[in-house]
């Protein structure tokens, strides 16, 4: 009997000690899943954190490219408004159904309409000009802005143009696409390594102004290694590197002693003069 006393009682202690342990993982399983919860939560406060502070960045950075962008004069706009204007570029012609074409690439930070002094009067010439827009104003977000355009009018044969930053990214693709452009000019630019031109059979102009001080003459003058032996070099007398468009001041330029229409009449003379005397037309 006291065998048996001693077998209950003993029973009944590991059924106690049981549901203790059970009820001590219980708690201490509620209590991780309490800690995981916290963790999860602290993580999501972290990472909409760090979500509305890069759409804060975003948002500043882009008013602040806005704010930076020059603007073109109100003759330049007058003059704009005489091109039709598309979602992705200015397009300018006299109207007749012209083989050859301009495409061009704004220099940084420079409103469309600040080259459309220059870009109809090329047009007036019989070379359709289009101006291509691109986010920011920003030709480095868009290099291949140009494609869509020679897809759109398989027609016409291309030149590909560009001021400053520019004419870097238009260099680029031109030296991807050679076989689809028919020649290649910069307006106070020049090409990097990427858009090296100097193995390819293309007629290449580069328009510089005298008095331009926005240019790094040192890396121009490196640079023509990067272009064909026959490129044509011209310079604009008195001209500025804000005079190849019509956007007033720029910082860090130098004060043109030309007026500002007469270097976009020598622009537009010398652009017509290369493009109907270059080979390979």
């Amino acid at each position: 009997m006291e065998q048996e006393k001693g077998c209950s009682t003993n029973s009944y202690c590991c059924v106690l000690f049981l549901l203790k342990v059970e009820s001590e993982r219980r708690i201490f399983s509620l209590g991780g899943n309490e800690m995981k919860n916290r963790t999860k939560s602290r993580w999501k406060k972290i990472v909409l954190g760090l979500g509305l502070f890069l759409v804060i960045l975003v948002i500043g950075l882009t008013i602040f490219i806005k704010n930076s962008t020059y603007q073109a004069t109100d003759s330049a706009l007058k003059i704009s408004q005489s091109a039709t204007q598309e979602k992705n570029y200015d397009y300018y012609t006299n109207g007749q159904k012209n083989d050859t074409a301009l495409i061009f690439y704004p220099g940084a930070l420079v409103a469309p309409a600040s080259y459309s002094e220059w870009a109809q009067e090329v047009a007036t010439k019989g070379y359709d000009v289009y101006v291509v827009h691109f986010p920011l104003n920003l030709a480095v977000l868009a290099p291949n802005a140009a494609e869509q355009i020679i897809k759109d009018h398989p027609q016409q044969n291309f030149v590909l143009a560009g001021h400053s930053l520019g004419g870097v990214m238009a260099s680029r693709f031109v030296a991807e696409n050679e076989q689809r452009i028919k020649g290649m000019i910069y307006l106070a630019s020049y090409p990097d390594e990427k858009g090296a031109l100097n193995k390819q059979n293309l007629p290449v102009l580069s328009i510089t102004a005298t008095n331009d001080g926005v240019l790094n003459w040192t890396s121009y003058q490196k640079a023509k290694q990067f272009l064909p032996k026959d490129t044509q070099y011209v310079s604009i007398k008195g001209g500025n590197h804000a005079g190849f468009g019509n956007y007033g001041v720029q910082k860090g330029d130098n004060k043109a002693t030309i007026s500002n229409e007469q270097q976009q009449t020598e622009i537009s003379q010398l652009i017509v003069a290369w493009l109907q005397s270059r080979p390979n037309k």
